[in-house]
């Protein structure tokens, strides 16, 4: 058997959930589970489920910040 890894580039990050990010435009994943969070289409708004709770994209793009950059020594 053959594993297959991928590796996405993350752009942007919540900054009230930082676990949440997201690596292109309609792609958003959990990174502690490594799960791919889906966009829903609820009351007429589409969004994604963070912790249970609906956030539509107009609310969600102000929470959106680029992630930090850290140096590691290796």
């Amino acid at each position: 058997m053959r594993t297959i890894s991928i590796t996405y580039t993350v752009k942007y990050e919540l900054d009230f959930s930082p676990e949440y990010v997201w690596v292109d435009d309609k792609l958003c994943f959990n990174s502690k589970t490594g799960r791919k969070i889906k966009q829903v289409y609820k009351n007429g708004m589409i969004g994604y489920n963070i912790k249970g709770k609906f956030y539509s994209l107009t609310r969600l793009r102000k929470h959106l910040v680029k992630p930090e950059i850290t140096k590691l020594p290796f």
